[in-house]
């Protein structure tokens, strides 16, 4: 071990002493600064990977619209099978609908999967908390778990569905009777907008309540593990056999992705600043280490320590500061995140805001994920603003001339 590291561990840490004060608040602020980005950025993460997963678990990664109506869905999803990377493809039906269990009405989005192929591509049985995925049949439904709750329905109880077909049948002085659909299973995503909102039928029950006949409106396709959606979305554009379009999820909700990862940085940015005031702490500390330590640092000078000699001992000072307060910080933030949802939870019985919680937040659990390039971006910043914030002490001590700070009172 070189002496100027030596000596920076002693001055920070010296040997027969209590934790020195001006250590401890050192590397407190680094800490509480690092602490802070990683759980802000983990929650940030977790609120876009669970966006991503349940866009991908519910419409797939690439989605194949037409300008209108898709009537023939069968050679779409042959020409979209040819482009590398696919694995399979779905179509579907959707809308809006109203829905009616004792004079309790709800006005649902409405979603026809068909079930000899929907498994290949949207994992929606793994959602399913009550009933039986395989016993959904053409005149059967099932329910989100929340909008369940809403009209009163469980499993075996029949649902009143209305479709805008009903209205159109009226204007042309026809009648069309409601679909009466028995509930076969209940799901929840965890997404407390969907878990109000949606209904799952068959794709043939979604045709016959919108009279689609055979046609649908779109076709979401997967793709094999690493697949580049957006590449594969130009590449089905390429090959579509109808005046239609594909879309990569990035690209379908490139707006509300953007304004995310904004979040994402502001927050950053703005947490950053705590580190950097911390950061000024350990200079003005440095900086009233150097004036009560000029007759060492001359003693040093006269005993052949060089400028820079003198300097890196200050210098390392700050980076030990930084490189503690990051460890501990990561231990704190990880610890933190870990017990995120049981803080959470005390705080909304405190403070009595569970149900505010899931309606902004529209999730039930806090999620959290920390990508490793967000993970070095903050440690290379807490180290970086340390080593800087001992870069001026280091500065004015390597300017003192031995003569003259051995003459100092």
């Amino acid at each position: 071990m070189s002496w100027p590291i030596y000596l920076a561990l002693k001055q920070l840490f010296p040997t027969g002493r209590r934790f020195p004060f001006f250590t401890f608040i050192s590397i407190l602020g680094v800490a509480l600064g690092v602490t802070l980005l990683i759980v802000s950025i983990s929650v940030m993460g977790g609120f876009g990977r669970e966006i991503r997963t349940m866009i991908v678990h519910t419409q797939g990664e690439v989605q194949v619209r037409a300008a209108g109506l898709m009537e023939n869905p069968g050679a779409v999803m042959d020409a979209v099978k040819t482009v590398r990377g696919v694995v399979a493809a779905t179509p579907f039906a959707e809308g809006v609908v109203m829905i009616k269990r004792d004079r309790q009405p709800a006005f649902p989005a409405i979603q026809g999967v068909d079930m000899d192929r929907v498994d290949e591509v949207v994992p929606l049985r793994r959602y399913i908390i009550a009933g039986d995925f395989e016993d959904l049949d053409d005149d059967r439904v099932i329910l989100s778990s929340q909008l369940a709750i809403s009209i009163g329905a469980r499993i075996g109880d029949t649902v009143m569905v209305y479709s805008p077909l009903l209205l159109e049948k009226l204007q042309a002085d026809e009648v069309l009777m409601p679909r009466e659909l028995e509930v076969c299973g209940i799901f929840e995503i965890g997404h407390q907008q969907l878990d109000s909102s949606v209904v799952i039928v068959t794709l043939r029950t979604m045709q016959e309540l919108y009279g689609l006949g055979r046609a649908v409106h779109g076709v979401n396709v997967r793709l094999a593990p690493g697949a580049d959606p957006d590449r594969v979305a130009r590449e089905i554009n390429r090959v579509l056999p109808v005046n239609g379009f594909a879309k990569s999820w990035m690209d379908a909700n490139s707006e509300f992705l953007f304004v995310l990862q904004l979040e994402k940085n502001m927050i950053f940015f703005l947490l950053l600043f705590i580190i950097v005031v911390a950061a000024f702490s350990v200079a003005s500390s440095l900086l009233i280490a150097v004036v009560r330590k000029t007759r060492e640092i001359g003693l040093l000078g006269a005993l052949g320590a060089s400028p820079r000699q003198v300097a890196a001992c200050f210098c390392y000072q700050g980076i030990i500061i930084g490189v503690t307060g990051t460890a501990l910080g990561l231990a704190l933030g990880f610890t933190v995140v870990h017990f995120r949802n049981h803080l959470v939870a005390g705080f909304t019985r405190l403070t009595g805001s569970q149900e505010a919680l899931e309606r902004f937040y529209q999730f039930s659990q806090l999620p959290a994920h920390l990508s490793g390039k967000d993970l070095a971006l903050i440690v290379c910043s807490a180290l970086v603003v340390s080593t800087l914030a001992g870069l001026l002490p280091a500065w004015r001590a390597a300017k003192l001339k031995p003569v003259e700070a051995l003459r100092s009172e």
